[in-house]
C-alpha cells in the first residue's frame, strides 16, 4: 500500500522542522506540505489529495480543532499540541492519536501506523481483520479473532472479547448493516457471534469455545444452520 499523504500545520517552526525530519525518515508517510497558518492550509491546492491532517491545536486566528471540523468527512487528523488538556475535545472529532510535545520519533511512527491502520479497514479493497470503534474517548483496533460477540441495547453496543468488554454508542442495526462481511452470525435480535468462535448449537444455545452460552432466537435458527 502507498504512503498515506499527510500535511502538518503548527505555528511554531521548530515544531514544523522536527515532525517534517521525522517523515523524511519514514516510507510510510508522504508529507505534501507544511503550514504555519492554518488558513492558508485550508486554501492548499492539493488539499483533495490530504489523507492526514497532523495538527496543532492552539493557533492564532483558527485552532487545530476548529479546522479539523471543516475538513471533510473521511479524512484522518492527529494532534501534536503543548496542553494535554484538550483530549476529551479532541477526540469528540475521532482522531487517530492525541500526541503532546515534545513528540519522540518512536511516538510519532506509532501515530502514523495507528492511521495507515484505520485506512486498510476503510478501503474496500482491503481484507478487515480489525474492528475500530470509539470507547472511553478513545479509537480501539482491536483484531477480529478475538471478538466473541457483540450485544446491543438501545442505542449502545457490547463488544465482548476474551480479556475485554467495550461500550460503544452506536446502534445495533448500524453496527450490522456497516460489518455485514466480517464473519460475524446473528442468533438473536441482541446477538451476533463470530463464527470462529462457535463449538457447537442447540435448538435454544450456541456454545462458544470457552464454554459460554448465549441463547438463540427463534427467527435466526434456520440463518445459524
Amino acid at each position: 500500500m502507498t504512503a498515506i499523504k499527510a500535511i502538518y500545520v503548527d505555528d511554531e517552526s521548530p515544531a514544523l522542522e522536527l515532525i517534517r525530519k521525522y517523515c523524511d525518515d519514514l516510507p510510510e508517510i508522504e508529507l505534501l506540505a507544511c503550514f504555519l497558518n492554518p488558513v492558508e492550509a485550508l486554501q492548499y491546492n492539493r488539499l483533495d489529495e490530504v489523507e492526514l491532517f497532523i495538527l496543532d491545536i492552539e493557533m492564532p486566528g483558527l485552532s487545530g480543532t476548529e479546522m479539523l471540523a471543516l475538513i471533510p468527512k473521511g479524512k484522518l487528523g492527529i494532534f501534536i499540541t503543548a496542553d494535554p488538556t484538550h483530549a476529551a475535545k479532541a477526540y469528540d472529532l475521532d482522531v487517530i492519536d492525541y500526541l503532546v510535545k515534545p513528540v519522540f520519533p518512536e511516538r510519532f511512527l506509532k501515530a502514523v501506523q495507528k492511521a495507515i491502520d484505520y485506512r486498510k479497514l476503510t478501503d474496500p479493497e482491503v481484507e478487515k481483520e480489525f474492528l475500530t470503534f470509539r470507547s472511553d474517548y478513545m479509537l480501539n483496533k482491536v483484531p477480529l479473532s478475538e471478538i466473541q460477540w457483540i450485544e446491543g441495547f438501545g442505542e449502545y453496543l457490547k463488544i465482548i472479547t476474551r480479556y475485554k468488554q467495550y461500550l460503544v454508542l452506536q446502534r445495533f442495526s448500524d453496527f450490522i448493516e456497516k460489518n455485514v462481511k466480517l464473519g460475524f452470525v446473528r442468533i438473536h435480535k441482541s446477538y451476533i457471534v463470530q463464527k470462529a468462535h462457535i463449538l457447537s448449537h442447540n435448538s435454544q444455545f450456541v456454545v462458544l469455545k470457552d464454554g459460554k452460552q448465549l441463547p438463540i432466537g427463534r427467527t435466526y435458527k434456520d440463518a445459524l444452520k
